[in-house]
């Protein structure tokens, strides 16, 4: 089991909600547990975070048995002013390979 992830101290480049978005990217069955561990954050925080980004259209999951699928749409426009016109795809596109690059593991495609 994993525990509670050890809190980080001071500030970051890349938002809780990116790091969540780019867990699922790189595999859609992701459990929340393995979400939590990956991103330093808890399971809880994990929870609200995807229910953020599926309540503005951002995720959307199924229900297989006891696992969720979850689907990105790739083409939805990022939140803040400074990135208007910026897709989640491009996002991902950076933070995907990253990991991917970091780990040796081929990232999922969206």
């Amino acid at each position: 089991m994993v525990g509670v992830p050890a809190s980080h101290t001071g500030w970051t480049f890349i938002t809780s909600h990116a790091r969540v978005l780019a867990a699922i990217a790189d595999n859609p069955n992701v459990r929340v547990r393995d979400i939590a561990a990956r991103c330093r954050l808890t399971e809880r925080a994990v929870a609200r975070i995807i229910s953020d980004l599926e309540q503005d259209g951002y995720l959307s999951h199924t229900r297989q048995g006891r696992t969720n699928t979850y689907s990105i749409d790739p083409d939805k426009v990022l939140r803040h002013p400074a990135e208007a016109g910026l897709t989640v795809a491009s996002l991902l596109s950076l933070l995907v390979q990253d990991e991917s690059e970091r780990t040796g593991e081929p990232a999922a495609h969206l």
